[in-house]
């Protein structure tokens, strides 16, 4: 073989080796970016798992006070836009029965009561997770029927004679601001009835069975033109603190922890201002 002949066949060899290596190297290239494709999915699965679940379901319980009807019912809707899957269920009343309920066992999540009192019951029977926190406050106020007919101006004449008063039962947080109102004006007030909530004592005088009903402000707000409201200075004696807990038998606790921060956020305290509520 001429030396032309070797110097040829040796360039043909090196050609191939470069070949060969080039291959092998794309093909490194093409296994690595598979396996990386791979990993790239399978951290997004997981991320995606993992939002999953995150996500917030089923059913919120909640027991609160009456006065927080319209307020609660508000943003148990405004809960369920917010976390599709989700529903609220509410049970509202007197403060003092839903406690009792509770700690007879009564199934709930969350638990919003008309004043540290009634709460209290539920925390001294260990049925509270965490510590209660006030969220809102509320004061009395005088509901009379539409127009004030019996010019009432004062808690002083809802003593006189001849006038059909309505108070919320003593047990009842509204019920209890009520004597403290008039033990600060050192008033003596006989009812024609002792109603087991707010709303009750309320309605008696939407429906004209009374005069005038010893209530909140919010419960006032709330009625519209169905009543007139009549505010009073021993009002400010016997303002009522609301506090919230999460209860330690909560079947969701995920969504009860979400639904306490609602009722805390700024939006919560918009709704709950609107409605006629103190800040705390």
């Amino acid at each position: 073989m001429t030396r032309t002949a070797r110097r040829i066949r040796h360039t043909v060899h090196a050609r191939r080796a470069l070949q060969v290596a080039g291959a092998g190297a794309a093909a490194l290239l093409a296994l690595s970016a598979c396996s990386s494709s791979d990993d790239s999915s399978s951290t997004t699965s997981d991320s995606s798992a993992s939002g999953s679940s995150d996500k917030l379901s089923g059913t919120v319980t909640v027991f609160a006070a009456a006065s927080l009807k319209e307020s609660f019912t508000t943003l148990g809707e405004e809960f369920e836009k917010e976390h599709p899957g989700t529903k609220v269920t509410f049970s509202f009343g007197g403060s003092d029965s839903l406690a009792a309920s509770i700690t007879g066992g009564a199934p709930a999540d969350v638990f919003a009561s008309a004043s540290p009192r009634t709460m209290k019951i539920v925390t001294d029977a260990g049925d509270a997770s965490g510590t209660p926190a006030t969220f809102v406050r509320n004061k009395l106020e005088i509901a009379t029927l539409p127009g004030n007919p019996d010019k009432i101006s004062s808690l002083k004449d809802l003593t006189g004679s001849g006038l059909k008063v309505v108070l919320c039962d003593k047990e009842v947080p509204c019920g209890a601001a009520a004597q403290k109102a008039l033990d600060a004006g050192r008033l003596k007030l006989t009812p024609v009835s002792y109603e087991q909530d707010v709303k009750a004592a309320l309605t008696k005088v939407e429906l004209k069975e009374a005069d005038a009903a010893v209530v909140y402000k919010t419960d006032v707000h709330a009625a519209g033109d169905k009543v007139e409201g009549v505010e009073f200075p021993e009002s400010d004696d016997a303002v009522n603190d609301y506090p919230i807990v999460r209860l330690k038998s909560a079947q969701n606790t995920e969504g009860a922890e979400a639904f306490l921060a609602l009722v805390r956020s700024a939006e919560g305290r918009q709704v709950l201002t609107e409605a006629g509520f103190l800040k705390p």
